[in-house]
C-alpha cells in the first residue's frame, strides 16, 4: 500500500477501534454524528491523501492537499468527521512519500509550508464546522472562523502554515504537533507496534492512553479545562480494566464529552504503526 492508502485505512481502523470513551466507534453514536458517517469522511478524503502522496516539484502543496482532503470528507450527512486527522495525516504522508517519516522529516514538510498553505489552511474551515478556540487578543484577524476573509491578514504578515500552528500550539494538541517534530505521535505509533493482539484492540489502547496522558484539547474547547482534566483522570483510572474503560466510554457519549483531538492523534499514531509494518 502506498502512504495515502495507508492514511485513509488509518481514518477507518481509527473509527472502528472501540471502545473509544467518548468517541464514535462502531458500536456507539452521536444522535448527528454516527459511525457511517466517518466512513463516508474516509472515503470522502482520498483525492487529498493522494495530493500529499505526490512528490517533486510538481507536486501540490501540503496546504492544497489538506484542503482538497477536508473537502472531500465534508460531503457527508454528520458534519466535521476527520478535520483534525487530516491536519495531522496530511504532513506525515508528504514526509512518508519523500522518504523520510521520522520527526526530522516531517518538521522539514512543515518548515517548507508557504503563505499560500495557511490560505488553504484557511479555506478548508469553509466545508465544515470545526470547534477552535479565539484566536489571540491582538490577532482577531487571524481567526480561523473567518476562512478565506482572514487570507489577506495572512499575505500582510507572511504568515506560513508553520507559522499559523506556531501561533495556536498553546491551546491545541495538534499545531504542539506540528511545531514539535509529531513527537506524541510517534511515541502512540511506538506503542502500537509493541503491543501485541488484533490491531482495533491495540489501537483502543492506544488512544487511552493518549487520553490519560493530556487533557484533550476539543474537550477543553467545548466543555472547559476542569472537565478536560475529569476526562484525563477518568482515562487514566480506568486503563487496564475493560468494564471501567466500556462504562466510561458509555459515560462520556452520554454527556456529549468528545475527545476528538486525541483521536486525531490516534490516527495519526495508526499511520505511522502501518508504515512501519503493523499488520492488518
Amino acid at each position: 500500500m502506498s502512504p495515502a492508502d495507508h492514511a485513509q485505512l488509518a481514518l477507518l481502523l481509527e473509527v472502528a477501534a472501540t471502545p473509544k470513551p467518548g468517541n464514535v466507534d462502531r458500536e456507539r453514536d452521536y444522535p448527528n454524528l454516527r459511525f457511517e458517517h466517518f466512513l463516508a469522511g474516509a472515503v470522502g478524503s482520498a483525492a487529498g491523501l493522494r495530493m500529499a502522496n505526490e512528490r517533486g516539484p510538481t507536486a501540490p502543496s501540503v496546504g492544497e492537499a489538506f484542503e482538497r482532503a477536508v473537502a472531500g470528507m465534508s460531503q457527508q450527512d454528520g458534519g466535521n468527521t476527520q478535520f483534525g486527522c487530516l491536519l495531522l495525516l496530511v504532513p506525515l504522508v508528504r514526509g512518508a512519500a519523500r522518504g523520510d517519516l521520522s520527526p526530522a522529516g516531517v518538521t522539514e514538510v512543515v518548515e517548507d509550508t508557504t503563505v499560500e498553505d495557511a490560505a488553504d489552511f484557511y479555506r478548508a474551515f469553509e466545508h465544515v464546522d470545526v470547534a477552535v478556540d479565539d484566536p489571540p487578543a491582538d490577532a482577531p484577524d487571524l481567526d480561523v472562523r473567518r476562512g478565506s476573509d482572514a487570507i489577506p491578514a495572512l499575505d500582510e504578515r507572511g504568515l506560513t502554515l508553520a507559522d499559523v500552528m506556531a501561533l495556536s500550539a498553546d491551546g491545541d494538541a495538534n499545531a504542539r504537533e506540528w511545531v514539535g517534530g509529531f513527537e506524541r505521535t510517534f511515541d502512540a505509533a511506538a506503542a502500537v507496534v509493541d503491543d501485541d493482539g488484533p490491531i482495533l484492540d491495540r489501537v483502543a489502547r492506544a488512544f487511552l492512553k493518549l487520553l490519560a496522558e493530556e487533557p484533550d484539547s476539543l474537550v477543553a474547547v467545548e466543555h472547559g479545562g476542569e472537565v478536560a482534566e475529569e476526562v484525563r483522570r477518568k482515562a487514566e483510572a480506568a486503563r487496564g480494566d475493560p468494564e471501567s474503560v466500556a462504562a466510561l466510554a458509555d459515560e462520556f457519549v452520554e454527556r456529549g464529552v468528545n475527545p476528538g483531538t486525541t483521536a486525531d492523534l490516534t490516527a495519526a499514531a495508526i499511520f505511522v504503526a502501518l508504515e512501519r509494518g503493523v499488520p492488518v
